[in-house]
């Protein structure tokens, strides 16, 4: 497995526990395939938390590119135009 650093290791996990984001945008953006990233959340996390996020995540069809069927691209917030910088702005 790579090394990686503190900052990479939280946003794979991060990444890993949102519904929306591939297990193959992880590989893309870390070099890390499922296999990787389920040993990476094994040893990262406390062990009732990897079987809480096992079982949300095995089976779910957005987990993996191949299985999702979109007909209009991304998912994208609705707010998103108005965010910037990790801050919301004043509506």
């Amino acid at each position: 497995m790579k090394k990686l650093n503190g900052t990479s290791i939280d946003r794979i996990i991060e990444m890993a526990w949102e519904d929306r984001t591939t297990f193959e945008a992880i590989e893309f953006q870390f070099g890390l395939k499922e296999q990787e990233v389920i040993n990476l959340m094994r040893t990262e996390m406390k062990l009732s938390s990897f079987k809480m996020w096992r079982k949300r995540v095995q089976g779910r069809k957005t987990k993996h590119e191949k299985l999702r069927n979109f007909e209009k691209g991304r998912f994208k917030c609705s707010r998103q135009k108005s965010i910037s910088n990790n801050n919301i702005a004043k509506r």
